[in-house]
């Protein structure tokens, strides 16, 4: 709602409370436990965007800002919530809505291009480590260099396969590529098609500039992105909604300050976005946040709690809404303390103890004045919405969908040709070459007959129970060919023994020279099989334990008995 060409978001103690347009681009944080009121927040704020003629983005992640296309109606709650903010006119309105869904459900499809998100951000929705985020930047200057486009996955896929048997022509002047890292990379990108994320990569791409439009009345368009399904899938949904940031960034012109901005992006669920984040990534997160307010585009990260944005990012947000925040454990309750203290203080109360005593629907607001300073904090109540609060039926949705500006612009997906085209039309060149100089045609075609295989039935054995006997059965009319050859001579093994000798698997028999058997050793004879004399000498011989001894005690043990005329036999 608008006071005086100003956002009013609530109204405190002191009065109304409103964000100047102007000061919009300085980007914004709206923070609060679950339950505390930032969806209605944010459905105020997008609101007084969309009155000025003012684009606005968001994530729908549990589908209820689907209302923003029809007026709200009243009820008991919104009558005390207009007589504690003191509105002396407030009128239920709807605002224009386009709806969007990556997948192509509840909204029109967003598409984007491999080589237009980057290896960067691939890298994330992927899951990948170092090594391998470094393997993928190799594969996108690959195929930059070659003139292949990266469309889609399967894009992806083919210049992952083709650098990979190919890894030596590259590894001097790209670096190395490790077939395993690469095996890693498919097989992170499978798990992705695997959870449908293949259908937000190819063409047609989005176009930003459909965002920009305006109804008949002036009024903003709220895009409205449907993502209840892709918010099952954290990394691919912050990496998604970073792109899309990214694309504002990369395809708006500098603005400057101006008084109003040119669009306002809202970020919620923003703690995914930080989630695991790399070094790389939060410094790429960063770049953008902090240049694209000269591009005149605001942002507003929506979170659970302040502490779930990282500081280097925390400081470039000027607009601060802060709903309450639970505090039952020590660690909690300096979380508090520190989310106070980032406030400019009110002397009329206490910030840290205001925090955990909000209620429903009240809210800590701090706004930069016009001077840039940021306003002295106020306790508010936050006004209600003028559209609908909650989702609406998928009847009425499709009925936007088919009036809106976009049309079927974006319905039928197209598969131009690329990197995957063009490395299977190689593929089957260099196969249909290779099997010309392998298997020359003959000249005269005339003269040649096809070998005409054998046939014979297949047969298996079933048991009768009345005979009591094994019988042979025909398998219907199912034939096997059997390959005529020439009977195996002595000492030879089949093709599929060849393979285990590791021999050339090109003949039908393969022969191997003969093994010269060995000698088996006799066995020992049994004492009780043993002569007299046989006897004693084994005896004696046992006696001496040494090898040295052993040998000098058969000599006296022949001595000995041939004395005694007892020879060993």
């Amino acid at each position: 709602m608008l006071l005086n060409n100003n956002i009013w978001v609530g109204t405190s103690g002191e009065g109304a409370v409103s964000m100047l347009p102007a000061m919009a681009n300085r980007h914004g944080l709206i923070s609060g436990a679950t339950g505390t009121g930032k969806t209605v927040t944010l459905q105020v704020l997008a609101e007084g965007f969309s009155s000025l003629g003012v684009p606005v983005f968001m994530a729908d992640v549990k589908g209820d800002l689907a209302g923003f296309s029809k007026p709200g109606e009243m009820n008991k709650k919104i009558e005390e919530r207009l007589q504690t903010c003191a509105v002396p006119e407030f009128a239920f309105r709807s605002f224009p809505v386009t709806f969007w869904d990556v997948y192509g459900e509840k909204g029109h499809p967003i598409r984007t291009t491999v080589s237009e998100m980057g290896p960067l951000l691939l890298s994330r929705m992927l899951g990948l480590n170092e090594t391998q985020t470094g393997v993928l930047h190799i594969i996108f200057r690959i195929a930059d260099d070659e003139n292949m486009l990266l469309l889609d996955l399967k894009d992806v896929k083919a210049m992952l396969a083709y650098v990979g048997e190919n890894a030596a022509r590259y590894t001097l002047d790209y670096g190395n590529v490790a077939k395993s890292t690469v095996g890693a990379i498919q097989r992170a990108i499978a798990i992705v098609e695997d959870q449908g994320g293949d259908v937000f990569f190819g063409e047609p791409a989005l176009n930003i500039n459909d965002w920009f439009a305006q109804d008949d009345e002036g009024k903003g368009m709220v895009n409205i992105l449907a993502a209840e399904k892709l918010f099952r899938k954290p990394a691919m949904y912050s990496t998604f909604l970073l792109w899309l940031l990214g694309e504002l960034f990369e395809v708006l012109p500098e603005q400057g300050d101006k008084e109003l901005p040119r669009m306002v992006f809202f970020f919620d669920e923003a703690h995914l976005l930080f989630d695991d984040c790399s070094k790389t990534l939060l410094e790429h997160i960063e770049q953008v946040i902090r240049l694209i307010r000269s591009k005149g585009v605001g942002v507003y990260f929506v979170t659970q709690n302040p502490v779930d944005v990282p500081s280097s990012v925390l400081s470039q947000l000027a607009g601060r809404v802060q709903h309450a925040l639970r505090a039952f454990t020590p660690a909690e309750l300096k979380i508090v303390r520190a989310v106070a203290q980032t406030f400019r203080e009110n002397p009329k109360f206490d910030t840290e103890k205001c925090l955990t005593e909000l209620k429903t629907g009240e809210a800590l607001l701090s706004f930069l004045q016009e001077d840039g300073s940021p306003s002295v904090v106020q306790r508010a109540t936050i006004l209600p919405p003028q559209s609908s609060i909650g989702p609406v039926s998928d009847a009425l949705r499709t009925t936007f969908m088919e009036t809106d500006l976009i049309g079927t612009k974006y319905d039928q997906a197209v598969d131009r040709q690329s990197a995957y085209e063009i490395l299977a039309a190689q593929f089957q060149a260099a196969g249909a070459q290779e099997t010309q100089v392998l298997s020359p045609v003959p000249t005269d075609m005339g003269q040649m007959e096809a070998p005409q295989p054998v046939y014979q039935p297949m047969t298996f054995r079933v048991y009768n129970p009345e005979t009591g006997k094994y019988e042979e059965k025909a398998m219907g009319n199912m034939q096997l060919p059997v390959l005529q050859t020439q009977p195996l001579p002595q000492n030879a093994v089949t093709r599929s023994d060849a393979y285990r000798y590791n021999l050339p698997a090109q003949q039908d028999a393969v022969v191997l020279p003969a093994k010269e058997e060995k000698k088996k050793k006799q066995p020992a004879k049994k004492r009780s099989e043993m002569t007299q004399a046989e006897q004693l000498f084994d005896s004696f011989t046992k006696s001496i334990s040494s090898s040295a001894g052993r040998e000098v005690g058969r000599s006296l043990s022949r001595t000995l008995l041939g004395i005694l005329g007892l020879k060993k036999k």
